[in-house]
């Protein structure tokens, strides 16, 4: 069971590292699994589990809304913009602001500008 979790951990770097790199190539591709395999193992916990299950589900269904929001900006070009401030959930751990950060900034009409501690994250919005 353990090395199933362990092989899971380095799908998972190798998945980013490959979204990270856009680039599908065999010496990516192995450079990709060198730095999954190197990168130091952290332990789970249960409820660090459930926030990881969150963030994968968020990840799964912001695909689409990058594609709608895409579209959208093609024929409704934005009239105002604004910044607004999300808060960061507590004993949220770097891996999953990282992925935070990384969701927000993948859909087209919203960027990360800044990052704090105890405010949270400064984000960037179009509006139509």
């Amino acid at each position: 069971m353990v090395k199933i979790g362990r092989l899971a951990i380095i799908l998972f770097r190798l998945l980013i590292w490959l979204l990270l790199t856009a680039d599908g190539s065999g010496v990516n591709l192995a450079i990709g699994i060198v730095v999954a395999v190197l990168l130091p193992r952290q332990s789970f916990a249960p409820d660090r589990l459930k926030d990881w299950l969150t963030v994968f589900w968020k990840i799964v269904t912001a695909i689409p809304m990058a594609y709608i929001e895409s579209i959208e900006i093609m024929f409704r070009p934005h009239r105002r913009e604004s910044i607004i401030w999300e808060q960061v959930p507590q004993r949220r751990s770097t891996q999953l602001i990282f992925l935070d950060i990384f969701l927000i900034t993948f859909t087209p009409k919203t960027i990360v500008c800044r990052y704090d501690k105890e405010t949270g994250y400064a984000v960037h919005k179009i509006d139509p």
